[in-house]
C-alpha cells in the first residue's frame, strides 16, 4: 500500500541543493527575460549555477533547467524555445546535439516498488550529433547514442542504438541515419 506521508515526510534535498535551489529561482528572470540572441548571457548564468556549458551552446531563454548544477553540454548544442530539461539526475548532451523546441529530457522518477515512493535521479545521456525533436520524451536513465534521432513526439524509455532514427510510443527503430557530405 503507497505510503504518501512517509514519501512526504523524506529528504530529497540537502539543505545546499535547497539552497542553490531557491538562488536559481531568484536568478530566473534574468535568464528568462534576456532577449532570444543573448546566448553569451544564458551560457554564463547557467555556469554561475554550476552547469558545464562548452563553447558556442545556444540554449533559448523559454527552456527550462531544472537544476543547472546537473546539466553539461558540450560545444555547439542546442537547447530550444520551451523544452524542459527536468535533471533532478545528471543530464548529459555531448557535442552538436539539438534538443528542439518543447523536448522533454526526464531524469527523474520515484520507485513504484516501495511503499513510500522514493525519488530516483537516473541520468541521460544524449550522445555527440543526436537530435531530439520537437515534443519528443526522453525517460530516466536513457541513453541516446550517436547521431541518433529521436523523431517528432516519439516516448524513449529505453537505450536508442547510434545512428538509428526512432519513432511512435514507445519509441521504435524505423531506420538508420546516413550523413552524407
Amino acid at each position: 500500500m503507497l505510503n504518501v506521508e512517509q514519501n512526504r515526510r523524506a529528504r530529497k534535498y540537502s539543505s545546499g541543493e535547497l539552497t542553490r535551489r531557491v538562488l536559481w529561482t531568484l536568478a530566473q528572470p534574468l535568464f528568462r527575460f534576456s532577449p532570444r540572441p543573448c546566448f553569451g548571457w544564458r551560457r554564463f548564468l547557467l555556469r554561475c549555477f554550476g552547469a558545464k556549458i562548452g563553447r558556442s551552446v545556444h540554449v533559448y531563454p523559454s527552456a527550462t533547467i531544472y537544476l543547472p548544477w546537473n546539466l553539461e553540454a558540450g560545444d555547439e548544442s542546442a537547447i530550444g524555445e520551451h523544452a524542459l530539461i527536468y535533471n533532478l539526475g545528471r543530464v548529459t548532451l555531448g557535442a552538436r546535439v539539438t534538443i528542439s523546441h518543447r523536448a522533454h529530457l526526464c531524469a527523474g522518477t520515484h520507485d513504484h516498488t516501495k511503499p513510500d515512493f522514493p525519488l530516483l535521479r537516473p541520468p541521460i545521456m544524449i550522445s555527440s550529433e543526436a537530435w531530439i525533436c520537437a515534443d519528443a520524451f526522453v525517460g530516466p536513465g536513457v541513453t541516446i547514442g550517436e547521431g541518433a534521432i529521436v523523431g517528432a513526439r516519439a516516448v524513449a524509455v529505453k537505450d536508442v542504438g547510434p545512428w538509428s532514427i526512432v519513432i511512435g510510443n514507445p519509441a521504435r527503430e524505423i531506420k538508420r541515419r546516413e550523413i552524407t557530405q
